[in-house]
């Protein structure tokens, strides 16, 4: 039996297996609305607030537990920010260090500067084995760079295996939690989703499948097994790679990614560059911290470690691609290149206000929450309305820094990129310098801050404004007009003083007999 995929020439098919319907793309940030419009429809389905509400309580409910276990959390959380940033300050010398320890375990290394190399490596290596389908273990960074679009391009189907991603592939949907990318789906969903799409993927879902977790465990697992156990290529990402010994850690609660990583007979992970530490040891801090900020677990039910290859054990080749796409420029940035630091927890989006009420397809990104709003528009840069947007999707509260497992000051981060946002400031971005544009409706906030700046300039023209103010502190509005209603229908305009500043300590200096 041949087939075709969506319009590619014809290569052999399972005999049992149809070839699958189109895979779901990654829309081009070019293309999405900025942040607020997204939000916006978002915010007016209840059923989605529904979901994301009893989710988000519930995970960061059990994580706060299950931090408390630890008396010496705080101890922890600062030791892996400091190992993040000791790496990241070096961390030329630990890729480097990465490269040679796989390189001897067995491994090839590939570098890619950005998506399209990295996609153009990853689809060459497929090819070459002659195989025209992979299964996948849960992967951000192929996410990010569209892997499954550009395998489909190559006449590759690309399988997801961590359950959410499996729902989201079937349902022809993106994801929305870093986490558990299917979260803004109920039961009943879930069950529909199955039902009617398993069947042009693979095997079908069972006759009068219920919405059941259990029911719904067992029709994923009858579906993928015949996958995992046909397969000859996987493709993984990471969440630590040792430059000590070469190893790849990947950490997963449901035995899929056990499964992809252990029974093909190639292996290609593709992995950011900036999850690499130093030393073996370095990862215990992790181990404990990593389990309790995101599944609310005391350890993690699977951690998949592997150095290279070992004869009759494992996948006979390992390919391990080091993604850039626009990190290194991230690095380049003093203040925004703690994002670099995550480790993929979702804590902060399960305490994030907004992230609650609008999910994570308001991002515009394979990371939403507040990770996304400030690791998006660097590795993207802000040419966009959403990426230009992203750094305003936060009431700056500070919840995701507390919940943080390595200390990123998110707030922060925010109000820098704010304020390169608003001002237009040069940003590198893959080696080009660019401009960054303004997102649209903060022209007024501009247009103030060049008048406080004029003032500021000025100290006689602010002297007078100071006393003109004063003097007319009785006709002060109750509400601003125009753009400014807005923001005095939940305030109230601060009382002005009688006397300035400036005035008082002139005059309390000449009653000391001071100089004024």
């Amino acid at each position: 039996m041949t087939g075709t995929y969506l319009g590619m020439p014809a290569f052999p098919a399972s005999p049992d297996l149809p070839v699958p319907p189109g895979l779901p793309a990654s829309p081009s940030p070019a293309g999405l609305p900025a942040f607020p419009a997204a939000a916006g429809e978002a915010v007016a389905d209840p059923v989605l607030r529904a979901n994301l509400r009893r989710a988000t309580h519930t995970i960061r409910d059990k994580r706060a537990r299950a931090v408390a276990e630890l008396a010496d959390w705080d101890e922890l959380r600062a030791a892996g920010k400091a190992v993040k940033d000791h790496t990241l300050r070096h961390l030329d010398r630990y890729l480097l260090e990465l490269e040679v320890s796989v390189t001897a375990a067995g491994g090839t290394v590939h570098w890619a500067a950005d998506a399209e190399e990295a996609n153009r490596i990853v689809t060459d290596l497929v090819l070459a084995t002659g195989e025209r389908e992979v299964v996948k273990v849960k992967s951000m960074a192929t996410q990010e760079i569209g892997l499954n679009e550009a395998l489909e391009a190559a006449g590759v189907a690309a399988y997801e295996t961590d359950l959410a991603e499996l729902i989201v592939q079937l349902g022809h949907d993106r994801p929305s939690h870093i986490l558990v990318p299917a979260i803004h789906r109920n039961r009943a969903e879930i069950r529909d989703v199955f039902a009617a799409e398993m069947g042009g993927w693979g095997r079908p879902a069972p006759e009068g499948l219920g919405d059941d977790p259990r029911e719904l465990a067992e029709a994923a697992r009858l579906h993928l097994r015949e996958k995992f156990l046909r397969a000859k290529v996987a493709v993984s990402g990471a969440n630590f790679m040792v430059a000590e010994t070469g190893t790849v850690v990947v950490f997963e609660s449901e035995g899929n990614g056990r499964m992809c990583l252990t029974l093909p007979e190639t292996l290609i992970s593709v992995v950011g560059i900036e999850k690499v530490i130093p030393t073996f040891r370095d990862l215990e801090i992790f181990l404990q911290t990593l389990p309790r900020s995101s599944t609310a677990e005391r350890m993690n039910p699977y951690t998949t470690m592997w150095s290279g290859t070992t004869d009759g054990d494992g996948p006979a080749v390992f390919h391990l691609v080091l993604l850039d796409n626009g990190r290194t420029d991230t690095l380049a940035d003093e203040v925004g290149r703690q994002a670099l630091r995550c480790i993929r927890c979702s804590a902060c989006l399960n305490v994030c206000p907004v992230y609650e009420r609008a999910g994570g397809h308001a991002y515009g990104s394979v990371y939403p929450g507040p990770i996304g709003a400030i690791l998006s528009p660097q590795l993207r840069g802000t040419g966009s309305e959403i990426d230009a947007s992203l750094p305003y999707a936060s009431t700056l509260c500070g919840a995701c820094y507390e919940v943080c497992p390595v200390a990123i000051d998110i707030p922060e981060v925010l109000v820098h990129l704010r304020e390169r946002v608003a001002q237009g400031g040069p940003v590198t971005r893959e080696g080009i310098r660019v401009r960054i544009r303004p997102a649209h409706g903060h022209a007024a906030e501009r247009a103030a801050m060049r008048a406080a700046r004029l003032l500021l300039d000025h100290p006689g023209a602010l002297r007078a404004g100071e006393r003109l103010l004063a003097r007319a502190r009785r006709l002060r509005p109750r509400r601003l007009p125009g753009p400014g209603r807005a923001w005095t229908d939940s305030r109230e305009l601060p009382e002005l003083p009688a006397q300035s500043f400036r005035d008082w300590w002139a005059a309390r200096e000449r009653e000391r007999g001071g100089r004024a």
